[in-house]
């Protein structure tokens, strides 16, 4: 209950995505039962969006495949920092939390396994806030698809900006020092500047510069620190 109370602020920003792809479905050439299908199994919102696109386009299956796994790569380097937690329980709840990691999951997840104090439950948080967001966004996309008829053009009322506000506000609480810092700027910097490359490969190109960034930063950090001890102990 925890970790869907922690999740509710961002699914406010996910409820009108999720609305704007059950109506859009139809138009890309998805019946109901695919739309809810790629909603129940897929589970992925911006990929969702983008193989949609693909679909309404004609574009070829490999190619659709090819592009969502590439938008969703981003997915690895949350499952990365979550290792050190997730390696320690059964394969059964790896596999079961693995299918929810999504953006909003992972960043209420990772503040609660962070923290010092342990616990031998702790990944029913995680669990938790899956949950409430794989329920929210099968509902939304239901109602987006019985409530289609009557929302033409709702892509176009911008309200996928709630998304986006979702997103700054999963960023924010992270700026807490220059190496993040480092990475924000730089990867936001990339991806406007390399927007244009094809199958998202933009944003693989922002992360790589981002992280890369990052450890740059934090290095020179350390290696600050050590020289100021340093001093300070021949003085």
């Amino acid at each position: 209950m925890k970790g869907a109370r922690d999740t509710l602020p961002l699914i406010i920003g996910a409820v009108p995505f999720g609305i704007i792809f059950g109506t859009l479905a139809a138009g890309a050439g998805l019946s109901a039962a695919g739309a809810m299908g790629m909603s129940l199994f897929v589970f992925a919102g911006s990929a969702q969006f983008i193989a949609l696109g693909l679909l309404g386009a004609g574009t070829a299956w490999p190619l659709i495949v090819l592009t969502t796994f590439v938008v969703n790569v981003r997915h690895l380097l949350y499952s990365a920092t979550l290792l050190p937690y997730l390696s320690r329980l059964p394969r059964r709840w790896q596999l079961i939390l693995s299918f929810g990691l999504t953006d909003e999951t992972f960043a209420v997840a990772v503040g609660h396994w962070r923290r010092e104090h342990t616990g031998e439950y702790k990944h029913w948080y995680q669990f938790g806030s899956m949950t409430f967001m794989y329920l929210n966004w099968n509902l939304c996309t239901l109602i987006g698809i019985g409530a289609g008829r009557f929302l033409q053009g709702i892509g176009g009322w911008g309200l996928d900006f709630a998304m986006v506000a979702a997103f700054i506000g999963m960023v924010i609480p992270y700026l807490k020092d220059k190496p993040n810092a480092a990475v924000v700027v730089v990867s936001g910097v990339s991806a406007f500047a390399f927007h244009g490359l094809p199958h998202q490969m933009g944003l693989i190109v922002a992360s790589l510069l981002g992280l890369s960034a990052g450890a740059l930063s934090e290095s020179l950090s350390a290696r600050r620190s050590r020289h100021t001890l340093k001093a300070a102990g021949e003085k």
